[in-house]
């Protein structure tokens, strides 16, 4: 869908939720929301913007590697909505009949070499990953370990990680930390800590991850996960916050 098209939808609903708040009844509702770790910023200040819209309506997180929560979805485990990083995932759990209606593309990121402040390594460029360094990257199923795949082939480059961690976050904390001398994680993750630095992946060599939102079939406040989605969506084309364009993330 277009961003025109994207900013129409947002929108409309968000006409309709200006009616609603929590249960039709006058009580609370909670939506729990599946996201990717890397949209955990941005997500909880506009679940923020949401609840005050929306008195009454509490907006519980499941931050985590995108392949995991679909494997938790597919097993049984109920939300409202769910965000991945990747087409891929959301996907799996289409296959699986758990999305109500098409998944709206929101946001797209890329990749860039993490390492600690004062570098030991003294890594420069990306080719300085295939030396004699402990490289830190995410497991292949999830999505950015594949985008560091992508990367490692459009480069000819052989990575040699000394881990493969579940989801973007613990990457960024091991180079942080200086328990790794580097490692492959989104611009946005970077962006969001002062405890590294970053170095460039070429253009040539970088890769672009997209990411969906749906609101889940099984949900039991569809209106409001339908209206949450399209907050995501109204932040993305600008006419909220711009919470994600904060954080880093380009539009679809």
């Amino acid at each position: 869908m277009t961003r025109a098209g994207l900013a129409a939808l947002a929108v409309v609903a968000l006409g309709l939720s200006a009616c609603s708040g929590g249960d039709a009844d006058g009580g609370s509702s909670e939506l729990t929301v599946f996201a990717a770790a890397s949209l955990q910023r941005p997500f909880e200040q506009i679940a923020d913007d949401f609840e005050a819209d929306h008195p009454g309506v509490t907006v519980r997180f499941s931050f985590a590697g995108s392949s995991d929560l679909a494997a938790q979805l597919v097993d049984g485990a109920p939300a409202d909505v769910l965000a991945t990083a990747d087409e891929r995932t959301m996907g799996t759990v289409e296959d699986a009949d758990l999305v109500s209606g098409s998944p709206q593309t929101f946001a797209t990121n890329s990749m860039t070499v993490v390492v600690p402040k004062d570098n030991p390594a003294k890594i420069t460029s990306l080719a300085d990953l295939e030396g004699d360094v402990d490289l830190v990257l995410c497991a292949p199923q999830v999505p950015c370990g594949a985008a560091a795949e992508r990367v490692e082939e459009a480069s000819g480059l052989t990575f040699a990680p000394v881990s493969e961690e579940a989801k973007v976050t613990d990457v960024l904390g091991k180079v942080a930390s200086g328990e790794a001398d580097a490692g492959i994680v989104y611009v946005t993750d970077a962006q969001s800590s002062d405890d590294v630095g970053t170095v460039e992946i070429p253009d040539e060599d970088n890769t672009t991850t997209t990411y969906p939102v749906a609101t889940l079939a099984g949900s039991e406040h569809h209106d409001l996960a339908d209206e949450l989605v399209a907050a995501v969506l109204a932040d993305a084309t600008g006419d909220a916050e711009g919470h994600l364009e904060a954080a880093g993330f380009a539009a679809p």
